[in-house]
């Protein structure tokens, strides 16, 4: 079952294969002392969720319905509440265990689904590397020198490695398509409010989006179908509108960064620009735009009057608690105290003049594509420059929430070396289900190995 989709996981139950044995086997097989768990179900814990969900199908079929996800196996990032399992934030003096679930973790068990466990993440989500958690820096899945992304990191990892089929992870400024670009999975990011972060420790509460990462855009789709919908107890949640988009023509044109800027990695570069190619022989019509609009928007996350939403996150923790913080954590979101209310006013005037520009630039296109993120980079290089390594990953990604677009990352081949390489299908908001029609067409197109497994 190691590099099983979710379609994998339905066939082998509708084909006679008992849940307990399959997910029994599955912690059995689960390496030991893995970086990128936090914690794991144990076998008892595995055996309860079972039993609740057995006996949620049988109530189900009674009706002619079923569980569509029942006895499939999922990890969760571990911002977000699973009530089996501590929540940490990967800050253990933090941690808490939750009376009831996340909204989302919720749908996705009401759906017969099972934890497995929850995994690493730069603290409070507070990076784009993966190393920046006392628990151990989660190693790229396919070459372990170089870093994850994060700071969804474990769970990028855990489903590259294919123990999963699917994670729940949160994205921010990018902290679920930079690992899944760093990794050759998929990021789907979808809409601000389009999924509840009801039982998520938030980052930047206005901004926060709880994502999905998987092996096919597929099953990103399937997850969606089940967690996506209104949440009345978050302030934050959105209705989707009725009106449906309109699809794209069979040959989209993508808006693309006219100089693009890879940080001097000449092997993503060549990588990049080796993609943009097939894209063209796939039919698809780029158009180099000017970027200063979004490179502002990128610059208010950290740069400006922003910041104060990370430290009005985690005010609490970093007044009463701040040994329990990492110093680089704690350093960064007490960057905020520099800035007045009036900052946060003008931050957000900017956000908004900012928001009217890019739509304009949007409408002129059907998507934007951008490298995921610019360059690879090594976990020894960036713990030695933490600030300054992280945020050449947030090149082509801070802006995306900043200016409510959605979000699709999708594996687009390999580097010289071997690394992967990802680029982003940015749209407006609520074109996530248009992106994943193009890339699910994409992803058959270049038919590449899924995550760090060989093809097939």
């Amino acid at each position: 079952m190691i590099g099983w989709t979710i379609k994998d996981w339905r066939r082998a139950y509708e084909e006679g294969a008992a849940p307990e044995n399959l997910l029994f086997d599955l912690l059995d097989r689960l390496p030991p002392n893995d970086v990128a768990w936090i914690s794991r179900v144990d076998r008892e814990g595995l055996r309860t969720q079972l039993a609740a969900a057995t006996a949620r199908r049988e109530v189900a079929r009674r009706s002619g319905a079923d569980l569509p996800l029942y006895g499939v196996p999922f990890a969760v990032k571990d911002n977000i509440d699973f009530c089996g399992l501590p929540t940490t934030a990967a800050c253990p003096g933090f941690a808490y265990r939750p009376a009831v679930h996340a909204f989302v973790v919720q749908r996705l068990i009401e759906a017969g689904a099972i934890v497995i466990g929850k995994t690493n993440l730069d603290q409070f989500a507070t990076g784009l590397c993966g190393v920046r958690t006392p628990y151990g820096a989660v190693p790229n899945a396919i070459d372990p020198a170089y870093v994850s992304g994060g700071s969804s990191a474990g769970s990028a990892s855990v489903v590259a490695r294919g123990l999963v089929p699917f994670a729940l992870a949160s994205d921010t400024a990018g902290s679920v398509r930079v690992p899944a670009g760093l990794n050759n999975i998929i990021g789907f990011k979808p809409t601000r409010g389009a999924w509840s972060t009801t039982g998520v420790v938030p980052a930047s509460r206005t901004l926060d989006c709880v994502s999905v990462l998987t092996t096919t855009v597929e099953d990103a789709c399937t997850v969606d179908d089940i967690v996506a919908g209104y949440d009345v107890a978050d302030a934050y949640s959105r209705q989707k509108p009725e009106t449906a988009s309109e699809p794209w023509p069979e040959h989209p044109r993508f808006g693309v960064p006219a100089v693009p800027d890879f940080c001097g990695d000449t092997q993503t570069q060549a990588a990049y620009e080796a993609a943009l190619k097939k894209l063209e022989a796939f039919g698809v019509s780029l158009v180099p735009l000017p970027w200063d609009i979004f490179d502002a928007a990128n610059a208010l996350f950290y740069a400006d009057a922003f910041v104060g939403e990370r430290y009005a996150a985690l005010e609490e923790v970093a007044t009463k608690q701040p040994d329990a913080m990492l110093p680089i954590i704690l350093e960064i979101i007490s960057a905020a105290k520099k800035y007045s209310a009036a900052d946060a006013f003008r931050a957000i005037y900017k956000q908004a003049d900012l928001k009217r520009k890019a739509d304009t630039i949007m409408a002129g296109v059907d998507a934007l594509l951008v490298p995921t993120a610019p360059v690879h980079l090594r976990i020894a290089d960036v713990e030695a420059d933490p600030i300054r390594l992280n945020s050449l990953m947030s090149r082509y990604s801070n802006f995306v929430n900043i200016l409510d677009f959605s979000a699709l990352a999708l594996p687009a081949g390999f580097r010289a070396d071997g690394l992967p390489l990802g680029v982003t299908l940015i749209g407006p908001a609520w074109a996530e289900r248009r992106l994943c029609e193009f890339g699910a067409r994409y992803e058959a197109f270049l038919n590449l190995p899924r995550g760090a497994l060989a093809a097939g």
